[in-house]
């Protein structure tokens, strides 16, 4: 039995499910949204909002905890400075799962993962500074 077994498997050892669900979690935080397996779904809505979370929290060891999961320093302060100020009013419930089709070749349940607000793209490279862009690279960890 498998009682109090949280950890869907998905088939994979343990490296391969961390960084597979590491790959889709950056990949849902860049595009927005993502088509997976139902069950690949589910998985990594649980650390998508654990890191929104971690980014709602905005401390030095949030920040560390969250690298220690994504692993890209980019991604962290996306997460931290654009898609977790979006949540700053509501607890929890980050992401939608809609069901879709089921696949023809072995007739998994597929589904569609979307962050409930994403951040706009309406600035431009040639806008942006380059006091800003130094400002960046230092904000990681808080350093200045």
């Amino acid at each position: 039995m498998r009682h109090l077994k949280k950890v869907k498997k998905l088939g994979r050892d343990t490296e391969h499910r961390r960084a597979l669900l590491r790959n889709q979690v950056i990949s849902l935080f860049t595009h927005g949204k993502i088509k997976t397996t139902l069950q690949k779904a589910k998985e990594t809505r649980r650390w998508a909002e654990k890191m929104i979370t971690l980014g709602k929290v905005g401390t030095v060891p949030a920040r560390r905890e969250a690298f220690r999961f994504l692993v890209d320093r980019k991604m962290v302060n996306r997460v931290f400075d654009e898609i977790s100020p979006l949540f700053k009013d509501r607890n929890g419930g980050y992401t939608r799962i809609y069901k879709l089709w089921r696949r023809r070749g072995d007739d998994a349940q597929m589904a569609l993962l979307e962050l409930l607000a994403f951040p706009s793209e309406k600035k431009e490279e040639s806008e942006k500074s380059e006091e800003d862009k130094k400002k960046k690279k230092k904000k990681f960890f808080g350093l200045k």
